[in-house]
């Protein structure tokens, strides 16, 4: 038996709670870990509170994002003691994830954990750090330098927007942060942002096109916010996707695309290649200092994560949730 939450779905409805787990409950995987740390994001939060139909199999062990030690490993790939770190790849969401103190994976799907990085470090980096590396890999990879002008990071406050930004800001870009908590700005700031402006500004209904201002656009709200932001790119800019905070639609004009030649980029990070994992992972080992990790992410135990995930959606939380499942 282990400490996890578990998401169940009977008679009585739809709940999620900390509870003694039998190791049959694990699925099919080479690799069993002892997880030192997991993390509590925005999909986390919607599979624990039922909010949206992320978790297809039941029970379940949420968790997308986890860090830990190996225990067994029969594919050869890693040894026991090995050190990991997992993103995605439907863990959390059809396979048990790592909201638990034990977890049973493919090796496939597992990286060694950066010799630079703590376990600890590594989750409160976890998939949003590491979605803002790719974002930040695609605008450069079209072109975007320091010098290009002006990058726009939308939900700022959220952990993908903190990250991107304080990222853009070591690499020597101008940030401009998009967030809905103007209270926030010091936080912002202190991440490297040269600007606030209020989310209103993006989140309503606008033209096709607007002034041109963006080099390079790093999203993770979409509907309007994305549409406008498209709008708003310099000619041969280029704008990641990666988020649907306001929502999955896209309601907008393909004006930007077809008159300044914006490129629109999706981000996936769920089933994104190795090798790209790999680059990603390296780079935020070299680019965020310890000091970082502590301004973006706060520590709790399993037995607050239940109560977290609806503060989260609630749009309470700052920045990261690092969860300690050691810590009850």
């Amino acid at each position: 038996m282990f400490k996890g939450v578990l998401i169940e779905k009977d008679e009585q409805g739809y709940h999620a709670a900390l509870r003694d787990i039998d190791d049959t409950v694990l699925m099919d995987g080479d690799t069993l870990i002892k997880v030192a740390y997991s993390t509590l994001n925005y999909k986390d939060a919607l599979a624990i509170t039922g909010k949206a139909p992320v978790v297809r199999k039941f029970p379940l062990i949420p968790g997308i994002d986890l860090a830990g030690t190996v225990i067994s490993c029969s594919s050869g790939k890693f040894k026991a003691g090995d050190e990991v770190l997992l993103n995605g790849f439907g863990v959390g969401e059809v396979h048990c994830g790592g909201l638990a103190q034990k977890a049973q994976l493919q090796s496939e799907w597992l990286i060694a954990l950066p010799k630079a990085l703590s376990a600890k470090q590594a989750m409160a980096i976890g998939t949003a750090g590491y979605t803002a590396m790719l974002c930040v890999m695609a605008l450069e990879k079209h072109g975007v330098k320091p010098d290009s002008g002006e990058v726009l990071v939308t939900g700022a406050n959220g952990g993908v927007g903190s990250y991107a930004i304080a990222i853009l800001a070591k690499l020597g870009y101008s940030v401009v942060a998009a967030t809905g908590r103007v209270a926030e700005a010091q936080y912002l700031k202190a991440l490297g942002a040269s600007e606030i402006i209020d989310r209103h500004t993006l989140s309503e209904p606008g033209r096709p096109l607007a002034k041109e201002r963006w080099a390079g656009v790093v999203d993770s709200v979409g509907s309007h916010t994305l549409v406008n932001a498209c709008a708003s790119t310099k000619y041969g800019g280029i704008v990641a996707a990666c988020g649907l905070a306001q929502g999955m639609d896209l309601p907008g004009s393909v004006a930007p695309f077809i008159l300044r030649g914006v490129t629109l980029a999706g981000i996936d990070s769920v089933m994104r290649p190795i090798h790209d994992r790999i680059e990603a992972w390296d780079r935020l080992a070299k680019v965020l200092s310890a000091n970082t990790l502590e301004q973006v992410s706060t520590e709790i135990g399993l037995a607050q994560v239940c109560d977290t995930a609806q503060r989260l959606l609630d749009g309470q939380v700052r920045g990261r949730i690092v969860v300690n499942v050691n810590q009850l």
